[in-house]
Parts: structure tokens; C-alpha cells; sequence
């Protein structure tokens, strides 16, 4: 990756409206791209492969081959928002400025379900992780040392944040590669596994119906959530408006090809997907293809990616949209929220508090209770996204000349999150319906003499 670019100054793409430029307005698409990538996490399907593998029979790329479909259609609304409104509220400025303010404070009150409890949740199922491997260490103290770590590169401005990204990645991907490559061997050379090559990751037609669809669609679009926090970085990138979408988009496929080549790969090197442990089978299938020293080797590697690589780039996202609310006046201590540090030009106070309340969540909070409430915040945030491509673009702008883009590509979307969004259990609508509840009530509060739908500048 190239040097980042110099600070921006008389030719930069102005924040419209009543925002002053506030942010160290340094990224360009390609580190986006890798930004994006460390929030998905390019080995994210090691951690979970076994639990989809056995829902799935085995048909684990194909699941995530159906994620790409899910979501290109929500990443779509995604880029035609940020070319409209390049904020760093991401969903709540989207919504805000393209729906009604209260229906946007409403978007970012549940994307804040999601982003502000991702880090809380990486620390908890890291530290287990590394507990596993050294038991004498107690669990508080990885947790500590993850926030302190963390929260310390975020502070120091997104120039350290970038090369930390890049260097992150770097360590990801080789891991990866070197996986595939014996895996490859281990299959092709050395005959063993499928033996070679096979169709049925993709297609056992005796496992085809409704119901597998459903569950194939509902572990996709949940594998994929993440890409959608490049949006937060909007105010800190050049040419947002064209560049933010770009990476959104880009990055989905590129994470969907590697999800499914790696994924096909372990497949191959173990078709007998049922005898995996739910937890750790794509460990065991290194162990396979590589012994002992790659099984524990990736094991680490996904602590450094989780636990490092992507609660960096969380604890990022979910401080830019504190900040956007709190600028707006939208929440408690907005003034506080709205911080930002002279020299570092971060949200240094936002930033302060993720690392507190995720430290606090991290140690009190079931990691379960947590996954239900981040994945229902998404979802919820998801859906008003969509409805806003149609009722901006489409009713208040009239443009009917392009129907794909503005109203059957958004329903599309709609539909989909729609559909893994009923399919929650009634603990996650328990959790999750508090939390919109409680939103609703603040956000009535807030907006209780707003009766105006025209949206601000």
C-alpha cells in the first residue's frame, strides 16, 4: 500500500451543510477496502465453520455464495446513501437526511446496538480463546489488555489506524494462503479428503428445500454484517462520495469469493463435515492438512483477528457514530460525544467510553446475550436503510427513470433482512425489542415538537 495521502486542503470535498471539517481527512479507496476486510475478518468462516457446516451438510460455500446475493442489494443502498450524504453517521445520517430525523435517530439508536456491543462481544470470545490455550492467565486480564491495546491505536489518529489496518490484514491473508496451500496438497497431491475435485459443496440436491434456504440465507446474511462500517469513516476519506460506496461494494465481493474459496477448499479436505466439532472444525481440518503447529497457529491467528484487527476497526466505527449523534444533539452528553482531539483529530471522548463500556460488558455480559442484541440492531438499522433509497430517491426526488436502483434493487434488500429479521428467536426480540423500545421513548422525548418530514441539511 502506498504512503497515505498528504492532509486535504483547498480542493477538498467540503462537509455540506452546517458541519465543519473537523476529521483528518486522509483515505482513499484502497484503504477502505482493507478497513472493511478487517471488520469482516477475511478468516471469519475458521471460527464458525464447523456450527455451519453441519447446518448446512457440508454446504458451506454455498451458504456463503447465497450471502453475496443477500447483501450486494443492502451494500447497493449503502452506495447510493453515501453518494447523497457523505457524513460519518453512516445509517443515522442516511435516514436522518433522506427519511426524518426521528426515524434516523431511531437508525442510529439500533446500529449503536450493534457497533457499540461488537467489541464487548470480541473481547469476551477472545479471551476464552486465549484462556483455552493458557489457563494460568486469568480472563479479566486478556480483556484489560485487549481494550488498552485497542482503544490506544484508535486515539492516535486514523493515519495509525490505517497502517495498523494493512499490517493486520497482511498477517490474516498469509495465514490464509498458507492453509490453502497445503490443503491443496493435502488433497490434490496427496490424494486424500474428496481427492480431488467435487460439486458437493455446493450442490447435494437431496438437502434442497424451504427450509434449508431459510437457514442457508439467515447464516449468510449474518456472516457478512460489518461491511456497512466503512460508511463511518465518511468524513475521513477523500472523494467520500464516490469512494465510500466503491469500497462497500468491493469489499462484500471480495470477502464473498475468499468466504467461499476457503470454505471449498476445507470441504474438499474434509467432506465427512458431520465428525467436526462445532467449534473447532476448521482447526481440526488444519490439523489434517498441516499438524499440530497449524492448528495452534491459526487458533492464534483468529485471536489476533478478532481480538486486535477487527475490535479496532469496531471501536472506530462505533466512536465516528457517537460522534455524528452527538454533533447533531441527538444524545445525552452530546457535547461530550462531540469531541475531538486537536492534534490526534479523533472523537478522543467517544472513543474513551467505548473502551470503558466494552470492558464493563465484556466482563459482566453472557457473550450470547450480546450476539442477539448486535444482530438484531443490524438488521433493524438494515431495513430503515432500504426504505430510505425508495422514499429519498424515489418519492421525494421523483427519479423514476432509474426503478432498479431506487425501488426494486432497496425492496430486494428489504425483503431479505426482512425475512432473517423474523426469523429471530424470542430471546432476540426480547433483548432486541427492549432496546428499540427504549429508543423510541428517547427519540419521542427528543423529537416531541419535530412534526416536519423535510429533513435537515
Amino acid at each position: 500500500m502506498e504512503p497515505l495521502d498528504p492532509p486535504v486542503t483547498g480542493n477538498a470535498e467540503p462537509v455540506a451543510g452546517h458541519y465543519r471539517e473537523q476529521l483528518d481527512r486522509r483515505l482513499r479507496l484502497r484503504h477502505l477496502v482493507v478497513y472493511g476486510m478487517l471488520f469482516v475478518v477475511p478468516i471469519a468462516p475458521m471460527a464458525v465453520y464447523g456450527f455451519v457446516a453441519r447446518e448446512s451438510f457440508g454446504m458451506v460455500p454455498f451458504v456463503y455464495a447465497v450471502g453475496i446475493v443477500a447483501m450486494l442489494f443492502t451494500a447497493l443502498s449503502y452506495k447510493q446513501m453515501s453518494g447523497a450524504f457523505p457524513y460519518a453517521g453512516s445509517v443515522y445520517s442516511y435516514v436522518q437526511r433522506g427519511l426524518h430525523p426521528y426515524a434516523g435517530f431511531i437508525a442510529g439508536w439500533m446500529i449503536l446496538a450493534d457497533y457499540l456491543l461488537i467489541p464487548a462481544l470480541i473481547y469476551a470470545f477472545s479471551a476464552s480463546w486465549l484462556r483455552g490455550l493458557l489457563p494460568a492467565v486469568p480472563l479479566w486480564a486478556w480483556v484489560v489488555a485487549f481494550v488498552v491495546i485497542n482503544t490506544s491505536i484508535n486515539m492516535l489518529g486514523i493515519r495509525l489506524q490505517a497502517r495498523t489496518h494493512l499490517s493486520l490484514l497482511a498477517i490474516e491473508i498469509i495465514a490464509l494462503i498458507v492453509f490453502l496451500v497445503l490443503a491443496i496438497d493435502f488433497v490434490f497431491v496427496g490424494h486424500h479428503g474428496a481427492g480431488g475435485w467435487s460439486i458437493a459443496p455446493f450442490w447435494q440436491p437431496q438437502h434442497w428445500n424451504g427450509r434449508f434456504i431459510a437457514t442457508a440465507t439467515s447464516i449468510a446474511v449474518l456472516s457478512f454484517l460489518g461491511f456497512d462500517a466503512i460508511s463511518t469513516l465518511a468524513e475521513e476519506t477523500r472523494n467520500p462520495r464516490t469512494a465510500i460506496g466503491n469500497a462497500t461494494v468491493l469489499t462484500l465481493l471480495l470477502l464473498g469469493g475468499i468466504f467461499i474459496f476457503e470454505t471449498y477448499v476445507a470441504a474438499l479436505a474434509h467432506p465427512d463435515y458431520a465428525s467436526l466439532d462445532p467449534q473447532l472444525g476448521f482447526f481440526e481440518i488444519a490439523r489434517d492438512v498441516g499438524g499440530p503447529w497449524l492448528y495452534l497457529s491459526l487458533i492464534i491467528v483468529n485471536v489476533i483477528a478478532a481480538g486486535i484487527a477487527n475490535a479496532v476497526a469496531a471501536q472506530a466505527a462505533i466512536s465516528r457514530i457517537l460522534f455524528s449523534m452527538g454533533r447533531d444533539r441527538v444524545l445525552p452528553g452530546s457535547g461530550f460525544l462531540s469531541h475531538i482531539h486537536p492534534r490526534m483529530k479523533t472523537p478522543i471522548n467517544a472513543t474513551l467510553l467505548v473502551a470503558v463500556l466494552s470492558l464493563v460488558l465484556a466482563l459482566l455480559v453472557p457473550g450470547e446475550a450480546l450476539l442477539k442484541l448486535v444482530n438484531f440492531g443490524a438488521l433493524t438499522a438494515f431495513m430503515l436503510l432500504n426504505i430510505t433509497v425508495f422514499a429519498f430517491f424515489f418519492v421525494k426526488r421523483g427519479e423514476h427513470d432509474k426503478p432498479f436502483r431506487y425501488a426494486v434493487f432497496p425492496a430486494l434488500g428489504l425483503a431479505i433482512v426482512a425475512f432473517v429479521w423474523s426469523g429471530f428467536d424470542r430471546i432476540t426480540f426480547l433483548f432486541g425489542g427492549a432496546w428499540l423500545v427504549a429508543g423510541l421513548i428517547v427519540g419521542g422525548f427528543k423529537f416531541r415538537g419535530n412534526v416536519s418530514f423535510e429533513a435537515p441539511p
